[in-house]
């Protein structure tokens, strides 16, 4: 006997068909995960949940949990824009660009002790280290000078990075955060005969994360200038 024939095509649902899994989509979803969870939350089980997909076909694209790590910094790194700065004054260039390193670090809180830990070795990390690199030795360092520059700078914006995305998770409410540092200085008042310099500078009242990083970044890159003489 004949078997039926189905309905048309026409008048059927396409099935869902799952996207096979790819390097870029794992990389992207474990962007997404750690901006949720952090570094301690990222497990491949979890990164294979998301992805609706079983833990081990992970390991297809990726050898390990480590692998996944690197691969989601550098997809991180490469959100920090490089397409512009041609023409920039040097200082002002490399100001640019740590300004918006610290912009990527606060939209990926996890990215500061993931670029401490690890050789930055990735396609964009490279290539937002050899803007730095050239900028400055356009401006006239080299050798062990060239490099203790870009190391100052980069400690300098992940660490702040780091404290502020720290307080910022801590310090949810304006009026507290106010309250905090207000009695913090009046401690500080208090013990001005002990400490008069901490008492009198310390300015534990100021909240202006953006005005307190470009002031830092201005006295670095101060101290970097300086090193321009007949050496450079």
């Amino acid at each position: 006997m004949p078997r039926p024939r189905p309905s048309a095509i026409w008048l059927r649902e396409e099935p869902v068909r799952k996207p096979r899994l790819s390097r870029e989509r794992i990389t992207r979803a474990a962007v997404e995960l750690l901006d949720v969870e952090g570094v301690e939350g990222l497990s491949m089980r979890r990164l294979a949940a998301r992805l609706d997909a079983g833990t081990m076909s992970l390991y297809q694209y990726v050898g390990s949990r480590e692998d996944v790590l690197d691969l989601a910094t550098d997809e991180a790194v490469a959100e920090i824009a490089i397409d512009d700065v041609e023409g920039l004054p040097w200082r002002a260039a490399v100001s640019q660009q740590m300004g918006r390193g610290r912009q990527v670090m606060l939209r990926h809180p996890w990215l500061p002790t993931l670029i401490s830990t690890r050789p930055l070795l990735g396609p964009h990390a490279l290539a937002r280290s050899e803007l730095v690199y050239a900028l400055l030795r356009g401006a006239g360092l080299d050798g062990a000078r060239l490099t203790a520059a870009v190391g100052a700078l980069t400690y300098y914006v992940q660490g702040y990075a780091a404290m502020e995305n720290t307080w910022r998770g801590l310090r949810h409410e304006p009026a507290a955060e106010a309250d905090l540092r207000r009695r913090a200085q009046e401690h500080l008042d208090r013990a001005a005969e002990r400490h008069p310099t901490l008492a009198r500078h310390a300015d534990l009242g100021n909240d202006d994360f953006d005005a307190s990083f470009q002031l830092g970044l201005d006295v670095l890159l101060d101290g970097i200038e300086a090193q321009l003489g007949p050496r450079a």
